[in-house]
């Protein structure tokens, strides 16, 4: 009962949290299918000699705002925690939400201020959640529930389309566009409000000195009781922080220099930069339109909706039976060689068969249409969850915080980078944007096979073992004996810890 219990207290806790993810969808999906709506150019005052630098300020000022929210937040989760951060994160998205909606005298400046701040807001969740998942989540679950970040990413991106076109196909008026947008309020309050009613991270609260806390939060999530594998998880936690602040004690900014952590940052680093090369956040925010390129017509807001259930069936297909059998490192490179492969199918076909205008769908143009579907089933088995489990699972506890930090914001800003250029290429290349994302990924399958090490089935703690052998003493099955001869030791003897092993 107690093992049941603590997986579904962890799944729940991680899907709790990565309603950030669903928030961050939501906001990416609705953003391409509100702009290409009648009323909403209306009452922004949209132009056609406006409409494509609005479409790509309209994108890329969420990213600005979340790149500059990963680095600020930091020290706020540093000393407050992650789940007072994740709250945070929930309380600065709704009053982005608000300025996008009822702020009197709509105005393209309101708007973009709206989204910024709406962008500060996600950044934040962005940071903590992957963060939060992989501290909280058994070994043995953890791929799966990391995945969830990626899963409920889809689940947005699928609901904002069909919210999308249920607006299109209403009478053109400010609710038409008022709708979606408003729906962010529902999410963003769920995930502020559903943080009231968690556990702090385990891994935070020892890292801070809060051992009885951190053993209370260990035990409720693992099922409500304290046994000899509780303690030996936590024995564990608390040696692998005090080898790492034996192994860097009185080092603050150079730890980060470290050749194993440096070389960490730097694989984290491209992986995201790797996530916006293989083109599915282009075709995320721009979905419509990508859709029309390829000749979908007045059909390509019904589409992109279909093209959103083929993300999610996929994700959770692979969440589900895939992420702990095939691995991290080889869904990456199956991931980027079967990308390749469809990105250039999809603009020989376009190229060959270019868009005639004509209503209806022609052959080509399904081709076509059902090799991006593909294409993006693939994503999301591959390139869409594991970059940001990989990153949330390599990291010492000591420079977790920072390190994911930068790895995120490294997403943001490349994301801001493509939701720049996406529009302007798709307008002035046509189909050589396809062939475009079709050598990145080849770029990434040499990339992933050199680079990319397996952490499949291996404890947070175990990392050490894999990025740096050549230093770590932290091996798992002597962190039984070291906690208890570390310093770590007099605080689980004091009274109130031992008070603390009992049902939770």
């Amino acid at each position: 009962m107690g093992k049941r219990l603590g997986a579904f207290r962890a799944t729940y806790l991680v899907v709790l949290s990565c309603i950030g993810s669903f928030l961050f969808a939501y906001d990416t999906g609705i953003v391409g299918g509100v702009l290409t709506l009648a009323s909403f150019q209306r009452d922004m005052g949209f132009t056609a000699a406006n409409k494509t630098q609005i479409s790509s300020n309209s994108a890329s000022l969420l990213q600005a705002g979340a790149f500059f929210a990963c680095f600020l937040v930091w020290p706020f989760t540093a000393r407050f925690g992650r789940r007072w951060s994740i709250a945070l994160a929930s309380l600065v998205f709704e009053v982005g939400a608000i300025l996008q909606l009822f702020y009197p005298g709509n105005s393209v400046g309101c708007w973009y201020a709206g989204r910024t701040i709406s962008g500060f807001g996600v950044g934040i969740a962005t940071t903590i959640i992957p963060m939060y998942s992989a501290e909280m989540a058994p070994k043995h679950m953890r791929g799966q529930l990391g995945s969830l970040f990626q899963g409920c990413f889809t689940l947005g991106v699928f609901t904002s389309y069909w919210v999308t076109y249920g607006a299109s196909i209403m009478t053109s008026s400010t609710h038409q566009w008022r709708i979606p947008v408003g729906l962010q309020l529902l999410f963003g309050g769920l995930l502020g409000l559903g943080m009231l009613f968690t556990k702090e991270s385990t891994r935070w609260l020892a890292k801070v000195g809060r051992h009885e806390e951190a053993l209370k939060s260990l035990v409720w999530v693992r099922g409500g009781e304290y046994d000899n594998e509780i303690q030996a998880e936590m024995d564990e936690i608390h040696a692998g922080i005090a080898e790492e602040e034996r192994l860097t004690q009185g080092l603050v900014w150079k730890e980060y220099l470290l050749p194993a952590n440096r070389w960490r940052i730097i694989l984290v680093v491209t992986l995201q930069i790797g996530v916006q090369l293989t083109g599915n956040t282009s075709l995320a925010y721009f979905a419509p339109q990508f859709f029309a390129a390829v000749g979908a017509g007045d059909n390509s807001m019904l589409l992109s909706g279909f093209f959103g259930l083929c993300k999610v069936v996929a994700c959770f297909v692979f969440l589900l039976f895939l992420v702990e059998r095939i691995g991290r490192r080889w869904a990456l490179l199956n991931g980027a060689f079967w990308m390749a492969i469809l990105m250039l199918i999809v603009a020989v076909i376009t190229a060959t068969e270019p868009p005639t205008g004509k209503a209806g769908l022609t052959r080509s143009a399904s081709a076509a249409i059902g090799m991006i579907y593909i294409e993006a089933m693939v994503y999301n088995i591959s390139w869409g969850p594991v970059p940001w489990l990989y990153m949330s699972e390599i990291f010492p506890t000591r420079i977790r915080e920072g390190a994911i930090a930068t790895g995120t914001a490294t997403q943001w800003l490349f994301n801001f980078v493509f939701s720049q250029i996406t529009p302007h290429a798709i307008k002035n290349l046509g189909w050589k944007t396809f062939l475009m994302f079709a050598i990145f990924n080849c770029s990434l399958l040499a990339y992933t096979w050199f680079f990319i090490k397996e952490t499949k089935g291996r404890s947070l703690e175990e990392m050490e073992l894999l990025f740096n052998p050549s230093v770590t003493q932290n091996h798992p099955e002597e962190n039984h004996q070291k906690a208890h001869s570390a310093n770590v030791e007099q605080s689980t003897k004091s009274p109130d810890y031992q008070n603390s092993k009992t049902t939770v």
